[in-house]
């Protein structure tokens, strides 16, 4: 048994090694054709099962061609890093060891690389070190499980119990976002209860952050959301006015920085995301900057018990694991996600991540420069790794971002800004470098005159 579980993984060794290898030959997009060919594996449910091999070969050759090559340093779409060769092997480890994370008397080995990654995050992020740390799915995830910290907090000051009794006759809560406030956070909230209509919205300004000085009264049942990375522009909410109002009024504040929090490891960049620690809550993503495997969410609340109490569980054979992982995240049963965040900054070093996250902003700075001439204009202020571009009119753009697509040789994708159509560039994968920026900048330049 042990020999055949060892030429499996040897198997799947030399097929991941295989897709890795050849990425940068392919186009970043699958073609029509791979995508078809999917219909393939949709079989009758067997009656007898097949060898792991054939099942491994069936994924590989059916399901590689037609993914898209996010592990090349030339996908720019939706801010999604490329794995680091150190994660994607510790992930690999992690698996293998099959212990539940979620608590210690599980998996001791586990828990305490779970633990100093999220020590690590805390010192790299410079919050305090007393702040309770969750490892989830996705921003979505971390964004839920800090408004259910802050949802708790005010309402148990108020005199309820939000956890026993729910939202039935509880007191209200206010919640204030901005008008471009990403999804991830309305279907936060939705999921929590507290809705997406009943919001009150303020407006943002040409760049997508809050207008601080069109806040609304908040006072001590409000929650305030805001925003460090406009998923469009980058644009950093106007944090220290925002959070200096909500302290007075001693008001909850969450940040969304899926993406803009990891500003904080870098000397070049910490100022646009410095005021934001103020805040009470966080949520980022361990998939974008930090270049770690799906799915890696992070939730900070420096309020411990609020979050604890917002996901602790009772029950007979959990008397002695109070304070234990799953206190801090939705799930109970969960895979180790904080082993290849530890993977990552141990491999990366603080210096090694400042220099990823400074390298991918530097190439979104440089692009308006290197794109002068052609026509497409910059929509906004580049301020860190995202960039949106835009031609004369929609149509244009949208030709001209089909015809990038197309070429194979980079993939970003599109978005409305201010009711106009623009290309979205993000910056995000550890292996973008000066190779794979001139790449794309030559694919843009060939559509424009395409076009």
């Amino acid at each position: 048994m042990a020999e055949n579980i060892r030429d499996l993984l040897i198997r799947a060794q030399s097929l991941a090694s295989e897709y890795l290898e050849n990425t940068h030959s392919r186009a970043v997009a699958p073609t029509e054709e791979a995508v078809s060919a999917l219909s393939e594996l949709k079989e009758a449910l067997p009656t007898n099962g097949h060898r792991p091999e054939d099942t491994l070969d069936l994924m590989h050759r059916v399901g590689s061609p037609a993914t898209f090559v996010t592990t090349d340093g030339r996908y720019f779409g939706f801010v999604t890093g490329g794995v680091l060769p150190g994660t994607l092997a510790a992930n690999w480890l992690s698996v293998a060891w099959d212990n539940n994370s979620a608590m210690r008397a599980q998996s001791p080995a586990t828990e305490a690389l779970e633990s100093v990654a999220a020590a690590w995050i805390l010192q790299l992020f410079d919050l305090p070190s007393n702040a309770a740390v969750g490892f989830v799915t996705g921003a979505t995830a971390a964004n839920l499980s800090g408004l259910a910290a802050a949802r708790s907090h005010l309402l148990a000051r108020l005199g309820w119990d939000v956890e026993a009794r729910g939202l039935f006759g509880a007191p209200e809560i206010k919640v204030v976002v901005s008008d471009e406030v990403h999804v991830s956070v309305l279907k936060a909230l939705s999921i929590l209860g507290l809705g997406r209509e009943r919001l009150i919205r303020v407006p943002t300004d040409d760049q997508g952050r809050m207008r601080a000085e069109l806040l609304p009264v908040l006072d001590a049942s409000t929650i305030l959301c805001v925003q460090a990375g406009n998923v469009n522009s980058g644009a950093f909410d106007p944090a220290a006015e925002l959070i200096a109002a909500a302290r007075k009024a001693d008001a909850w504040v969450h940040v969304d920085g899926a993406f803009g929090l990891w500003a904080c490891v870098s000397p070049g960049y910490r100022g646009l995301a410095r005021p934001f620690l103020e805040a009470d809550s966080f949520a980022t993503d361990g998939h974008k900057m930090l270049n770690v495997p799906y799915d890696s969410g992070i939730v900070i609340v420096k309020n411990k018990e609020a979050l604890a109490r917002s996901f602790s569980t009772t029950a007979a054979y959990l008397e002695d694991s109070a304070f234990d992982m799953f206190s801090f995240t939705p799930e109970f049963s969960r895979r180790a996600r904080g082993i290849e965040i530890w993977a990552a900054i141990r491999t990366l070093g603080r210096s090694g991540l400042a220099a990823l996250v400074e390298r991918n902003c530097d190439f979104a700075k440089r692009t308006p420069d290197a794109l002068a001439g052609t026509g497409l204009t910059v929509p906004h202020n580049v301020v860190f790794n995202q960039v949106m571009l835009a031609a004369g009119t929609d149509e244009d753009t949208s030709r001209i971002l089909r015809a990038v697509q197309e070429s194979g040789v980079c993939w970003f994708g599109g978005t409305k800004w201010h009711g106009r159509q623009a290309m979205r560039i993000s910056f995000s994968a550890w292996n973008t470098t000066e190779p794979q920026f001139q790449l794309m900048l030559t694919a843009i330049r060939n559509a424009v005159r395409s076009i």
